[in-house]
């Protein structure tokens, strides 16, 4: 039945783009015509002049069709944690529609910190379903620059500091989504670590850094993901920028791996038309208009690939050669998105959506620090719960540049507690500190009023009183999205604390010594008082659900099992970035770290991080076993498979994330201590005990050879490491590649 109705469907369709349903079918409207036979069809077809409207935007978020032939309008959203509210065609101004409320899903440093491949995988369906309803065939994410530096301001919005994690992770993200009929467009490539200068400063990194650190993630979306689309950065590499860098594009992307899909250019990314007609660009979207200026109303015409293109090709100062291969990709990304009648017809604002995204959240939580089992919460013995911080009340679905939100509904944490905790102990809440009271962000409204008109010193006074007869304090605060923290445009300028929260942490703690401190954020930050405060939660940025999520992990409903995907550092000097000077730079910035980044630099310099990149705790224990493998040495063209028995050795079922890296023992050029080369989480009810097991080849072994431009696996020993942290090592066995 369904079948027949596509048909009509589709019937329809043609006799409305002036075809008959007698006339035998064009090739390119021809699902059982092979790919290539259908674009190569409808591009002959087409004009010039159909061809430049094609590959330059027509408004905020959309680029032109061929209404002529039926070839429907391309539609981008943001972004990487929910679908973008409507905004007007040519504003940046919300449309002001009431049926555009997404689910907002957890940021994916949250994800990132699942170490669950399959919650990755559940991830991209879900956001993607959520895109389809919208009629939109670009996500505009996932976003997988690597964790630098702890203050670059956009760091929430990526996977954290291992190539090898964020590779792992992106690729499910990347099928889900793509299962919908909609393309990913995996950003920013590539080098966008930081905020500042980021139009314009020129990364210089040595190739070893690029290819082992920064491209894995982009190369394993193309290879391994199959994503249709890639949004280039904003920044320079080589002198040229990355949304028409001929290197990047050209050489890597294209060469090397094989890409088939559209390059998109970030808003505003394009700054030549020549490079961008020779140097792998396809699409080209929000740039300043008139080329020049921000904001120019209605002057998509006047875009680098638009009429400077078109006036090029008139006086023959350029072929159509380059403008027929953008042309070939944009129909392939057509074909495969909105003129694909099989794609499924999504859904939108669903509770299964948002009971997906509190699943994401709860296995995202980090217990960082549980010093003498203050958490789970004892509701039995507990009667009154201080909850203090401004990030308990305050809205996290919106902020923080493009990936701001119009949810649904967003649960804050003094909500998910009330809720949670009922009637079983009193709740008493204190603000403690202001830091950002905007209480209205482009349309959307808070539930409760930021707006605060009392001292600090009044404050501080409420929040001792409450605390000092509590018997457990939650410190609710951390980052928020306003500039220079977790914001796309800006850097943060440190590490501690803002808003003066390091001293009321310090101060509470004086009458107090029952606090978990709660860090809201998508970025580590300083603990100057780490050794007062027994409890310490990572608690993201989490979205709809957040505060149902966060309460079911303080209260132990769920187990906390999330591990950190970056390293937090007891300060800046003990990060490779800062240590060697160069964060953000100015016009250049130099990656003097080269490979040592996040763990690696931490393992070279023997330097005792605040918690280490891996680590998590749970409310049960873990006993490993020995690992073993299956042989001790190996040819360059055999796999080797390594096993770990790991027990649940507590009174409660809990999942650990293992983790497998390897050495080198001598190699011929310098490299890390050890490398992330394999992950499972496993799920153990109390008691349970199972075989962990991981199979790797040569390409584990490798580095990347600069000279040679190759990867290179050299003969000698190796050893494999099992830890349940990048610093927890559990043990250890020994082998070699002949």
């Amino acid at each position: 039945m369904l079948k027949n109705v596509k048909t009509i469907v589709v019937l329809l369709l043609l006799s409305s783009f002036g075809v008959n349903a007698q006339d035998k079918v064009p090739v390119y409207l021809d699902d059982k015509k092979p790919m290539n036979e259908r674009v190569e069809d409808a591009l002959k077809r087409m004009t010039t002049e159909e061809k430049i409207a094609m590959i330059h935007a027509q408004s905020k978020f959309s680029s032109p069709g061929v209404k002529r032939l039926g070839i429907p309008e391309n539609w981008m959203t943001d972004g990487p944690h929910g679908i973008r509210t409507e905004v007007k065609w040519d504003e940046w101004d919300q449309a002001g529609w009431t049926n555009d409320s997404c689910i907002a899903f957890p940021a994916l440093t949250a994800l990132s910190s699942t170490w669950n491949k399959e919650l990755a995988s559940l991830y991209g369906k879900s956001i993607g379903e959520e895109a389809r309803f919208r009629n939109k065939n670009v996500l505009l994410g996932p976003g997988v620059n690597i964790y630098r530096s702890p203050l670059n301001g956009r760091n929430f919005e990526y996977m954290g500091e291992d190539p090898f994690l964020t590779s792992k992770m992106v690729v499910p993200y990347i099928k889900g989504v793509q299962s919908n009929g909609v393309a990913a467009c995996v950003k920013h490539f590539a080098l966008n670590n930081q905020e500042t200068n980021r139009n314009s400063v020129n990364v210089v990194v040595d190739d070893r850094a690029l290819y082992e650190i920064y491209l894995p993630a982009f190369k394993a979306a193309v290879q391994e993901g199959d994503v249709w689309a890639i949004m280039g950065a904003y920044n320079k590499y080589k002198g040229q920028q990355c949304c028409h860098n001929e290197y990047l594009l050209n050489d890597i992307l294209r060469g090397e791996w094989g890409f088939k899909g559209v390059v998109v250019s970030d808003w505003g990314g394009v700054n030549d038309t020549k490079q961008a007609i020779h140097n792998g660009l396809d699409m080209e979207f929000g740039s300043w208009t008139n080329g020049l200026s921000w904001g120019t109303s209605n002057a998509y015409d006047n875009y680098y690939l638009a009429k400077p293109y078109s006036e090029m090709i008139r006086k023959g100062e350029v072929g159509t050669k380059e403008l027929d291969e953008k042309v070939r990709r944009i129909l392939r990304l057509s074909f495969l998105t909105t003129m694909d009648r099989n794609r499924p017809f999504g859904s939108f604002g669903t509770e299964e959506h948002a009971l997906a995204g509190r699943k994401i959240a709860e296995e995202g939580i980090v217990l960082l620090q549980n010093n003498n089992n203050i958490l789970p919460i004892n509701l039995s013995k507990t009667k009154k719960i201080a909850v203090i911080g401004e990030n308990a009340i305050k809205m996290m679905t919106v902020g923080g540049g493009s990936s701001s939100l119009k949810a649904r509904y967003e649960i804050t944490p003094l909500e998910g507690l009330k809720k949670r905790i009922g009637n079983q102990a009193e709740i008493v809440y204190a603000r403690g500190y202001v830091g950002d009271p905007t209480s209205n962000y482009n349309g959307v409204v808070a539930k409760v009023s930021l707006e605060e008109k009392r001292p600090q010193a009044e404050l501080t006074a409420e929040a001792l009183k409450i605390a000092k007869d509590a018997d457990i304090v939650l410190f609710i605060g951390g980052l928020n999205k306003s500039e220079n923290q977790d914001d796309e445009g800006h850097d943060r300028k440190h590490l501690e604390l803002p808003y003066g929260q390091d001293k009321l942490i310090s101060e509470l703690a004086k009458v107090n010594k029952n606090i978990v401190f709660v860090n809201i954020s998508g970025n580590a930050v300083a603990m100057p008082w780490i050794k007062e405060v027994p409890g310490v939660v990572q608690g993201w940025f989490l979205g709809t659900e957040a505060g149902n999520a966060l309460a079911n992990v303080l209260v132990g409903d769920v187990n906390p099992s999330g591990k950190l995907s970056f390293t937090f550092p007891v300060k800046l000097a003990d990060n490779g970035a800062h240590a060697l000077g160069e964060f953000p730079g100015g016009d250049e910035v130099k990656y003097n770290e080269g490979i040592f980044v996040g763990y690696r630099w931490v393992d070279k310099n023997k330097i005792k991080p605040l918690f280490p990149f891996g680590h998590g705790l749970s409310y049960t224990t873990f006993a490993y076993g020995k690992v073993t493998a299956d042989k001790k040495q190996i040819n360059t063209g055999d796999k080797i498979t390594f096993s770990v028995n790991v027990k649940n050795t507590g009174s409660r079922e809990g999942s650990e994330v293992v983790q497998l890296y390897i050495t080198d023992s001598k190699s011929s050029l310098p490299r890390p201590v050890k490398e992330l080369k394999g992950f499972e989480k496993v799920a153990l009810k109390a008691g349970e005990e199972k075989t962990v097991t991981f199979t790797i080849d040569k390409t584990a072994l490798s580095f990347f050879d600069d000279k040679k431009h190759d990867w290179v696996a050299e003969p000698g020993d190796f050893e494999a490491i099992i830890g349940a942290s990048s610093t927890d090592i559990k043990s250890k066995v020994g082998f070699s590649l002949k």
